[in-house]
């Protein structure tokens, strides 16, 4: 897909990009500027493994500010983006044929990451009808003598569904039953939710199971620093311990410059966040609008993120029941979106709205003529 838009890009034609998974903002100045500022004064050396002390405070300070999860630095790492701290923590735990329970459609990289590291990717499937989520006895259903992780996304890549807090609690009294089974949540996600109320995450509502539950955050999605390259998890201090072995042994610490841009990021102002979401609130309602009026496509209204996550089964008889095909064919049309097979799913798209109001309403125009 991504070859092929290449192609038609330098054959001239003009497309329109809907599936990259990051903000088109600008990132804070004060984070620009701080970055400069640090490497001025020589932060161009080696720092400790699990990122300096400065970091980590401020990653406590995100933690309880943001996500309301009492830590502390011994509980926190720094790693190289959020993808690295959930492929430390899988590699950490999970033994071959150990089962990691993963909702779908889900992030590309779970399944990947899990079968990486020997074990078994159990789906636990959820529907558009249901926003995406799901309940508790669907998490029992699946839990085995190998359960080894629960992964949950909240709000979520692909779908953008948020888990309110009462779906969390009935997730956490399953738990209680079944000790053995870790809790992987990645809440990078978390400044971009449209509901009502404080975000609600496991670690915080539950501080019994803390020490069996990894947070996963970041600056990537929040502050629009996705080359920075800078995650933050939370987590027992056993795990946290485990997962500094493999970056010690690995890539070691994040780039130091890297990392004064984060304090920066989330020491700094927040009160940009408020018209960010506003924006992507407009784009996501400009979105749903406009694939639902569109014969043969719908979707649910998503709580969070910035994806929609479209569902084209009428018309899938004319692709041949390959929504690769259809991905193809809205690109020879002018726009790039990412099947649902990618993802876990099926007969449909994801479409990424971080991008102006006036080039979603031509893709939407693009995507309707092409499907008419």
């Amino acid at each position: 897909m991504t070859d092929r838009a290449t192609a038609l890009r330098e054959a001239g034609r003009d497309i329109i990009s809907l599936s990259v998974g990051e903000p088109d903002f600008a990132t804070p100045p004060h984070v620009i500027e701080a970055a400069k500022a640090a490497m001025d004064a020589g932060a161009t050396k080696y720092t400790p493994v699990t990122g300096t002390m400065a970091l980590k405070k401020a990653a406590v300070l995100h933690f309880q500010r943001d996500l309301g999860i009492a830590t502390d630095t011994d509980h926190v790492i720094v790693t190289v983006g959020g993808k690295q701290a959930i492929f430390e923590a899988l590699m950490a735990t999970v033994s071959e044929g150990d089962e990691v329970i993963v909702p779908s459609p889900w992030w590309v990289s779970y399944p990947q990451m899990v079968r990486f590291a020997g074990g078994r990717v159990v789906p636990l499937r959820t529907h558009a009808k249901d926003n995406f989520r799901f309940d508790a006895a669907d998490v029992e259903a699946l839990i085995g003598p190998r359960t080894q992780w629960l992964m949950l996304n909240s709000p979520g890549n692909p779908t953008g569904a948020v888990y309110p807090a009462d779906m969390l609690l009935r997730i956490a009294d399953v738990l209680r039953r079944h000790p053995q089974v870790l809790v992987l949540s990645d809440d990078i996600y978390a400044p971009l939710n449209f509901t009502d109320g404080p975000h609600a995450t496991l670690a915080n509502l539950c501080p019994d199971l803390a020490n069996r539950i990894l947070t996963v955050s970041g600056v990537s999605k929040s502050h629009a620093m996705t080359g920075f390259r800078i995650g933050l998890a939370s987590g027992p201090k056993w795990l946290i311990q485990a997962m500094e072995v493999l970056q010690s042994n690995s890539t070691g610490n994040p780039a130091a410059v890297s990392q004064a841009a984060a304090v920066a990021a989330l020491e700094g102002p927040q009160d940009f966040l408020a018209d960010w979401r506003e924006s992507f609130r407009r784009r996501r309602d400009l979105v749903v609008a406009g694939i639902n009026a569109i014969p043969g496509l719908s979707t649910p209204v998503p709580d969070g993120a910035f994806y929609v996550f479209v569902d084209a089964t009428p018309l899938m008889g004319r692709f041949g029941g390959d929504d690769n095909k259809l991905a193809l064919h809205l690109l020879e049309h002018g726009v790039a979106v990412v099947s649902a097979s990618a993802f876990g799913g099926r007969d449909g798209f994801r479409i990424s709205f971080a991008t102006s109001e006036a080039q979603l309403t031509e893709a939407l125009s693009r995507i309707k003529a092409a499907l008419a």
